[in-house]
């Protein structure tokens, strides 16, 4: 009688636990960021991961991928250190159940991931750094996807800029790294295009400079009217602090690409900033968002922060850029309907329409082109006194 009871006792009790297991949620799937998280001054990873967060949390509140599996972040530090960045890529492809890896701000550390993430082949999706090497490469297929601007865009941009301003000849400071020379390439390749505009050579500086102000004054000693620098915060806000220093040298326009904006660059510059003329470009703005999805970024933002104001967001380009290639990515997993990687690959090369903040997608990628934005994004900016990147009206 009591081995019977203990029978039917032990019986239910396996058929409760079957229910419980039939009901548990399932794996989530993962998604990896390798961004230069500890990096002096640095607001980019921290822009990057809240838009990666924005967009799966939307992904989630509406049903996760693949029929209920929810998304969940996975972050690492690389530090800026292409090294480190490697050995992340490395140990994020030993995760199981994780289908690819958001890169970071510095494009070198991407274009040296670049071997080992077609060896691992695992997705790598850039949503800040610019080096055109990062698409443009000979491995074949590419797990490299880009929703960000290229070098090759931003430089004829920045010419234009300065013959807009009506100068005569332009000097160049360029820091001595990857990116560094893929700036140099896409410079020649726009020169060759636009005859009749007169830029020196390149001046070349490290990471880490002490003197900034002597490569300056070195382009105004040769006859710069302007100045194209290509330069993270650390270096431009150096700039800025020595030419607040030196009132006897004389301002010319700073034309610079978007490095400056992976940084708190006000706080980082003081106010010598706002007396300069000091244009940056960019490829998207909160201020110039499409309505839609801004909206409903907005609402998501609230939920998460508990404010829903985008304008003051640092680095909008990493929150925005970010968000959308998240969303991006799930729409891949669910065409894929695996955690494949190179069948989530795959998918991401035959998406639908999406209707994204920083542009609407017709679609993002194809086979024959893996970067998602065109030179039509491309703008400038200038900085507010509270650190707002404001469009500039051409």
């Amino acid at each position: 009688m009591k081995t019977g009871f203990r029978y039917f006792c032990a019986l239910v009790l396996g058929v409760f636990a079957l229910g419980r297991m039939a009901h548990a949620a399932p794996d989530p799937v993962l998604v990896g960021f390798d961004g230069a998280y500890s990096l002096k001054n640095s607001t980019s990873a921290q822009a990057i991961e809240l838009g990666l967060k924005a967009a799966i949390h939307e992904i989630n509140a509406a049903g996760g991928v693949l029929g209920g599996r929810l998304i969940e972040l996975v972050t690492k530090d690389n530090r800026s250190v292409p090294a480190r960045g490697i050995a992340n890529l490395e140990d994020f492809a030993a995760i199981p159940e994780l289908v690819a890896v958001f890169a970071g701000r510095f494009s070198p550390v991407i274009l040296q991931q670049l071997e080992h993430t077609h060896k691992l082949k695992m997705p790598l999706l850039d949503v800040w750094g610019a080096a055109d090497g990062i698409t443009d490469h000979d491995f074949d297929p590419s797990f490299t996807f880009r929703v960000s601007l290229k070098d090759s865009w931003a430089m004829p941009a920045m010419l234009e800029q300065a013959k807009n301003k009506n100068i005569r000849k332009i000097g160049v400071l360029l820091p001595n790294s990857g990116w560094g020379r893929s700036n140099d390439n896409a410079l020649a390749v726009a020169l060759s295009r636009a005859p009749g505009i007169e830029v020196m050579d390149p001046i070349w500086y490290n990471w880490g400079e002490g003197d900034m102000l002597q490569y300056y004054q070195s382009l105004l000693d040769a006859g710069a009217e302007a100045v194209l620098l290509v330069a993270i915060d650390i270096e431009a806000a150096l700039l800025v602090h020595q030419l607040s220093d030196a009132p006897d040298v004389p301002r010319v326009p700073i034309i610079s690409h978007w490095g400056v904006t992976g940084g708190d660059m006000i706080r980082a510059s003081g106010p010598g900033l706002m007396k300069l003329d000091f244009s940056v470009v960019q490829t998207f703005s909160f201020l110039k968002a499409m309505p839609g999805p801004l909206a409903t970024f907005q609402k998501t933002l609230g939920e998460l922060t508990g404010s829903d104001d985008v304008v003051t967001l640092k680095s909008p380009v990493g929150v925005g850029q970010a968000y959308d290639m998240m969303h991006l990515l799930a729409m891949a997993i669910d065409k894929a309907n695996s955690t494949d990687r190179t069948a989530i690959r795959d998918a991401l090369e035959n998406l639908d329409v999406y209707h994204g903040l920083v542009r609407t997608y017709e679609p993002a990628f194809t086979a024959q082109n893996h970067d998602a934005l065109s030179p039509e994004q491309v703008f400038f900016t200038k900085y507010r006194a509270d650190g707002v990147l404001v469009p500039i009206s051409q």
